[in-house]
């Protein structure tokens, strides 16, 4: 099994959910995040003072996935993610050694 982590724009997690699901791929965390990769912020100006964004908000989705549907899903979340534009994020991919299911102590891809 693999993890798949996708830092991406807010307004992007429908689109990525949606392609996901086309795919067969339910279940999934998402947190809001903030954070700053090679756009490093950004200047804005509020009530004439202007002052520094140096964490901008993003969403970070995490999804365990079957091996064999790693290169499908990856492509899927970069696809469904992509502006074009600076700050469209990044997906990271882990080794799952094992997954629980709580309720009903399924073990492995059965878990997910």
């Amino acid at each position: 099994m693999k993890k798949v982590e996708a830092i991406i724009k807010p307004f992007k997690l429908e689109e990525v959910k949606d392609a996901l699901g086309e795919i067969g791929i339910e279940g999934m965390t998402v947190t809001e995040v903030k954070g700053f990769g090679r756009q490093k912020g950004h200047t804005e100006i509020y009530r004439g003072s202007e002052y520094t964004v140096d964490f901008l908000p993003k969403v970070k989705l995490e999804v365990v996935i079957p091996d064999d549907k790693l290169d499908e899903a990856v492509m899927v979340v970069v696809r469904a993610a992509k502006t074009g534009k600076i700050g469209d994020g990044k997906v990271f991919v882990s080794h799952i050694e094992e997954a629980v299911r709580i309720r009903t102590e399924e073990k492995g891809a059965q878990a997910v």
